[in-house]
């Protein structure tokens, strides 16, 4: 594989750690939910929040980047229908990368419990304290990340069929 097939350090580096996040702030969102209130809920709620900060402030980075650097070429080999659904795939998992963490920023403002990153930076709320609003951003948040969590279950399963069955050395753009 050719160099300018590959995506660009700065982009692997982007997409590797965001994975990371992601996977690991929907892992952490998932043990905290069912916790009784305590000091320690609060903590790792806390730190649920702050990989959703980062994730928006990398996912701001990486656009910025994708704008100024154009991604490798599709295989040839992949049809005009794969290389549509893969764009719109795409887009939909970064949609869903800023949707998640802002309707979680608007949840916490409802439940009139604020934001602060990494505990030195604290965020506005985007609305005032109100509990029906709260129960509503938290349903949502919880169902756009299970919806993130299956369009990156279909992100993987597609890099693997790409790599197992095609053989298409697809996956090969996104290796350091």
């Amino acid at each position: 594989m050719k160099f300018r097939d590959k995506y660009t350090g700065t982009a692997i580096t982007l997409h590797w750690l965001m994975a990371l996040l992601i996977i690991l702030g929907f892992l952490v969102g998932l043990y905290v939910a069912d916790l009784p209130l305590s000091p320690q809920k609060l903590r790792i709620l806390a730190w649920h929040k702050w990989s959703g900060v980062t994730v928006f402030l990398l996912l701001l980075l990486r656009i910025l980047w994708r704008l100024a650097h154009r991604a490798p070429p599709l295989p040839v080999s992949m049809s005009a229908l794969m290389k549509r659904l893969s764009a719109l795939t795409h887009l939909a998992i970064y949609l869903l990368m800023a949707a998640v963490p802002v309707v979680g920023w608007l949840h916490s403002s409802a439940a009139g419990v604020s934001v602060v990153y990494f505990n030195l930076v604290p965020l506005p709320d985007l609305v005032g304290k109100d509990k029906a609003l709260s129960h509503l951003f938290s349903e949502i948040h919880e169902t756009l990340a299970w919806t993130l969590m299956g369009l990156v279950a279909l992100h993987v399963a597609a890099a693997l069929k790409h790599q197992l069955v095609d053989r298409d050395n697809l996956l090969q753009r996104m290796r350091w």
